[in-house]
Parts: structure tokens; sequence; C-alpha cells
């Protein structure tokens, strides 16, 4: 949530210095968030990685990608080496890829 937070109010090209000072989130929304359902050693699990570092990238749906080429850009990252990809816009249903137009990404074995 912060990095949301953070990530969407730094990122106005409008501004031109901002320094956030404080945070302050009401118990009541905190309490909703129960945390990950499991750690780094249930994904490298899943991932069947041990030993080195896990690396992955984001994909952004607003750089314009149709589904069907943001599927072709995270199925050639995990065939070109990458452990996992992920999406970490706060909307995901973009103008040129509307929400449920991209496949479940597929995982490497």
């Amino acid at each position: 949530m912060t990095s949301s937070i953070i990530g969407n109010v730094f990122g106005f090209k409008a501004l031109r210095a901002l320094r956030l000072e404080d945070l302050r989130i009401p118990v009541a929304y905190l309490k909703t968030f129960k945390g990950a359902p499991h750690g780094i050693p249930v994904e490298r699990d899943m991932l069947n990685k041990y030993g080195r570092p896990l690396l992955g990238a984001t994909v952004k749906p607003k750089l314009g990608l149709s589904g069907r080429n943001y599927g072709r850009v995270v199925y050639e990252a995990l065939a070109g080496g990458l452990d996992f990809t992920k999406d970490d816009e706060n909307i995901n249903s973009q103008p040129s890829c509307a929400g449920g137009t991209v496949s479940s990404t597929p995982r490497r074995r």
C-alpha cells in the first residue's frame, strides 16, 4: 500500500519536490491486511529454485500493450530465464488491455 501511495504521488511529473514526513493509517484499515499467505520458502518450493536469488520483473499494463502483446512479453520473460513476473498497477484494466484479456501467467517448470 505504501508503494502505491508513494509511487503514485511522487510519480506526478508536475511536482518538482516533495517529502513525505508522516503517513498515518487507521487501525481498522490495517486490520484488513492479514499479511502474505506464505513466505519466500514456499515461493522457492513452488518455483523449485534454491541456492540463488529469485529473479523477476514487472510488466506495466500502462505501457499500452494489448492483452496479446502483454502475454507475449510475460512469456518471453519467463522463457528467457526470469523466475516470475508481476503486475503492480493499481488499476490493471487499461484502455489498451482491458481486464480479463490476459490469461493467467504461466509458471516455468
